[in-house]
């Protein structure tokens, strides 16, 4: 059973007049990869290689509120992105 199959028998993917597989896929990566792009930049900045050299004394800190909804909306937007990229390298 191919991945069209599969998406078209779970009725995932409301198919556009016009539009095949390949251009919903395309779409949805590309909007993804936006989406994911601009989640990264929002993290909260000094997590990086400057705690190592004196910045950002928080190594170990509790991420809570909005701050924490950004991070799980980046693992969810990441692992979307990887699905999405599979499903087209499969098509």
């Amino acid at each position: 059973m191919s991945v069209k199959e599969i998406l078209t028998d779970v009725n995932i993917i409301v198919v556009l007049p016009g539009m095949n597989l390949q251009s919903i896929l395309n779409i949805a990566q590309i909007v993804l990869a936006v989406l994911l792009s601009a989640a990264i930049l929002m993290q909260a900045r000094g997590t990086g290689i400057g705690a190592a050299f004196g910045g950002g004394g928080n190594v170990y800190r509790t991420k809570r509120g909005a701050e924490k909804k950004l991070f799980q909306l980046t693992i969810l937007l990441a692992i979307l992105f990887f699905g999405v990229a599979l499903a087209n390298a499969l098509v």
